[in-house]
């Protein structure tokens, strides 16, 4: 007999401009698959807070989609009440262009705060050594640090982060408006947790996807890119942020 009802809902939002959306779906729909009590509400953008407040996770992969600011306080909300959420790659990411170069004003600081980061820059796609900077929790636990080929993300953190992988680089961001930022720090954070409230946003800056046509209107055609999702450890990062996220197992 099936044991008593232990759904866990969970609120999908992919929709990443310049990245390959329906890709990214399709592969965190799978994996959501794998724990069997997830029930997935899958959407594009952050109108519905209704649903999303009877959801336990929220799990997003989005890049410049910004909520309004009456769905930010409604996050701020969800994350205050005990919400997690797992934010992946560029979901923030808020991107204006200025005289042909990306520019990345403060537009929505209350989201912002709520995600931990901002971005702000990025060079172009390279391969670095992504290290383990806190080997006793349990979500990088037996990992061993591992080369990423991804886009290395300059960012603006909020205080009281816990980092959990880091990485060194130092390129200039060329194309963008803020070329130099952060290329004087030593490391930059890849996968971090932080808190509001009685919630927590756990988030993994890994995970560039590209498809041939996403890159519209600024190039017409452009390489496929899969990046580190190709690697073997970031779907072991993915799979363990979501039963973290969930906890409906011990990671």
């Amino acid at each position: 007999m099936p044991k008593a009802d232990s759904r866990i809902d969970v609120y999908l939002i992919v929709n990443a401009k310049y990245h390959d959306t329906n890709f990214a779906r399709l592969e965190l729909l799978k994996l959501l698959a794998e724990q069997e009590d997830v029930w997935v509400h899958v959407a594009s953008d952050f109108s519905d807070m209704e649903t999303l407040s009877r959801c336990r996770t929220l799990v997003t992969y989005t890049c410049d989609l910004c909520p309004t600011l009456d769905q930010q306080q409604a996050l701020k909300t969800y994350l205050e009440s005990g919400g997690r959420w797992l934010a992946l790659h560029a979901t923030n990411a808020l991107i204006d262009f200025v005289n042909g170069k990306a520019d990345t004003p403060d537009r929505a600081p209350l989201f912002m705060k709520l995600l931990g980061s901002r971005f702000v820059a990025h060079p172009a796609i390279a391969k670095f050594t992504v290290r383990i900077a806190d080997p006793s929790h349990p979500l990088v636990a037996g990992l061993s640090e591992f080369e990423a080929e991804d886009e290395p993300y300059y960012c603006d953190y909020e205080s009281g982060t816990h980092v959990l992988l880091e990485a060194s680089y130092n390129q200039p961001s060329m194309g963008y408006v803020r070329s130099d930022y952060g290329t004087d720090r030593d490391s930059h954070p890849q996968m971090y947790l932080h808190h509001t409230g009685a919630g927590e946003v756990l988030y993994l800056a890994l995970g560039h996807c590209c498809g041939k046509y996403d890159l519209r209107p600024l190039a017409e055609v452009v390489p496929i890119h899969r990046g580190s999702w190709n690697n073997p450890v970031f779907y072991e990062l993915l799979r363990r942020s979501i039963r973290w996220v969930i906890r409906q197992t011990a990671v």
